[in-house]
């Protein structure tokens, strides 16, 4: 294993938004192909005779698949506006949502009775 951190701009490159973006949107897709029966033999059927009323379930899968895509790469492109651009450079050591590190022990409690817990 390497010792090389990534940094904030390696990790959001546009490429793998984009491509976030899209397995979400043919996830959405196959999830609605799949839930409007768009592999059963009697939608088949009915859409081949012309009796099936509305969209059908392959426009309503790229539908909802084109508006999760859109609405995933919107959502990961505001996340990325909340990072500070002073961070893009800086490596990635540890976990984002971690407190920070204490400086020393400047974070203990040092004085007088202050930790003992005494209610004079």
């Amino acid at each position: 294993m390497t010792d090389e951190k990534p940094t904030r701009r390696d990790i959001l490159r546009p490429l793998h938004l984009l491509g976030i973006a899209l397995a979400c949107g043919v996830f959405a897709m196959i999830v609605t192909l799949v839930s409007t029966g768009a592999f059963t033999s009697r939608v088949n059927t009915a859409i081949a005779n012309g009796t099936y009323d509305g969209l059908t379930p392959i426009v309503l899968g790229l539908v909802v698949g084109g508006g999760a895509f859109i609405a995933t790469l919107l959502i990961l492109a505001m996340l990325i506006l909340a990072v500070d651009p002073a961070d893009v450079t800086k490596t990635v050591d540890r976990p984002v949502l971690y407190d920070p590190e204490p400086e020393g022990d400047a974070g203990t409690a040092s004085s007088g009775d202050a930790g003992t817990g005494r209610t004079d």
